[in-house]
């Protein structure tokens, strides 16, 4: 795929796209917090792959649906390598499009969206902070997309989804450097760090080969004062999410309340960036309940995005979210709408 500088075609679509976001109504102003899904597809596939064929972004009617959901915030999951075919180089235009179509498209829905780089803290094979996958680097592609998007308050920046081989130490200042970035480009808005180990909350405050997350990255450092750790939850056996069981959602939601007490301990904030329940037997009831206590701490909790809605999930998967059917999207449905509210803006 060609570069931002050589496809002077693509004026004429940014335009339309800056015309749109400008048209949006000042009723549709950005919700203060983030109650919502994760639309997958910009992540699937191989890199770089073919659009249409190997990988996809949702499309607009998909997010309005979820939108009329009451939903606040969707989580976009997208891969470096696409947005950016060499490191250190102009981001690919018609990728960047295609997200600002989709920004556009939630922004119309009422939603923010929150653009989540799904790499694992890897650029192809390279591990952050090996070969030429440098702290650099990752600071070098979101200072870009940070200048892309300074002006989107209905954007808010993932830095990485669920490091889970690097040492946090390592992570750490890697995070630093990206958001360090994001703030030299004059982006305000809020940004997202994991931890390492998957950013599990139930491993959040454990000592592992990998370190300690609640210790480490308490040294997060953001010049602009709107940061969140990103961190994930799923209620099966191993906490994995690879199994449609739900037997552990009472440690689960019990590790969430310490989570919670962990962030007011040490005035910080989190957003539950993944969290997923099937429709077996009472995992519905977990995952109301940890929604439930997520929405009540909002001094604690931006907010959280349910796993995993889509067009390209295949119907038998056991987290597939659609809009009106079933019990889980029930659950989502209801906690978006619970008070309080989402209001103002970020």
């Amino acid at each position: 795929m060609r570069r931002a500088e050589a496809v002077p075609r693509s004026a004429a679509l940014c335009l339309a796209l800056a015309l749109a976001l400008a048209g949006v109504p000042a009723r549709a102003a950005a919700p203060a917090c983030l109650r919502g899904v994760n639309l997958s597809g910009p992540e699937f596939g191989t890199v770089p792959g073919r659009y249409g064929t190997d990988y996809a972004y949702p499309s607009a009617q998909t997010i309005a649906r979820f939108g009329a959901l009451g939903l606040t915030g969707v989580r976009l999951p997208v891969r470096w390598e696409r947005l950016q075919p060499r490191l250190g180089e102009p981001l690919d235009a018609a990728e960047l499009l295609r997200l600002d179509a989709a920004v556009v498209a939630a922004k119309l829905a009422g939603m923010r969206t929150v653009i989540d780089l799904h790499n694992f803290a890897y650029y192809g094979t390279d591990r952050i902070g090996t070969g030429p996958a440098t702290d650099a680097a990752l600071a070098d592609v979101w200072r870009r997309l940070a200048m892309h998007f300074r002006s989107e308050p209905f954007v808010a920046f993932g830095l990485m989804n669920e490091p889970n081989d690097i040492p946090v130490a390592d992570w750490l200042p890697a995070a630093n450097a990206a958001v360090a970035a994001i703030r030299e480009a004059g982006a305000r808005q809020l940004v997202l760090v994991p931890g390492t180990l998957w950013t599990g909350v139930h491993s959040w405050e454990s000592d592992t080969p990998l370190g300690n997350n609640a210790r480490t990255m308490l040294g997060l450092v953001d010049p602009g004062e709107n940061v969140a750790y990103d961190v994930h939850q799923y209620l099966d056996a191993d906490f994995s999410g690879t199994a449609a069981a739900c037997p552990r959602g009472a440690d689960a939601l019990r590790a969430v309340e310490r989570l919670t007490g962990w962030l007011a301990q040490n005035r910080a904030r989190a957003y539950l960036g993944e969290i997923g329940a099937s429709a077996q037997a009472g995992c519905p009831e977990h995952l109301a309940a940890i929604l439930a206590h997520v929405n009540a701490h909002p001094e604690q909790w931006v907010g959280w995005a349910a796993w995993g809605a889509g067009d390209w999930w295949p119907p038998a998967y056991h987290f597939r979210l659609e809009p009106g059917t079933g019990p889980v999207t029930a659950v989502i449905q209801a906690a978006a709408r619970a008070a309080p509210r989402c209001g103002g803006r970020p």
